[in-house]
């Protein structure tokens, strides 16, 4: 399966614990669509989230991220773990 790593730009900012209930929102989801949310990384300050994500397209991805909260991602790469 094709692993993606997508990338959030919050204006303003973003709290670590405001990602992690987002985060367990995609995983209550997740399973729906085949996709395996593995890991987030967050810049508060920055407003960034990343995240690393096991999916059958990048559109699954989202399409994950849209039914449990709404947030989509601003970009979506697919990546080859080193």
């Amino acid at each position: 399966m094709p692993l993606y790593m997508d990338v959030h730009n919050m204006d303003g900012g973003v709290s670590a614990a405001d990602v992690a209930g987002a985060h367990a929102k995609d995983v209550e989801v997740q399973g729906a669509h085949g996709v395996d949310y593995k890991s987030y990384w967050v810049d508060e300050k920055a407003g960034k989230i990343f995240c690393l994500v096991d999916a059958p397209s990048a559109e699954a991805a989202n399409t994950v991220h849209r039914e449990a909260h709404g947030l989509v991602a601003d970009e979506i790469f697919e990546v080859s773990q080193g």
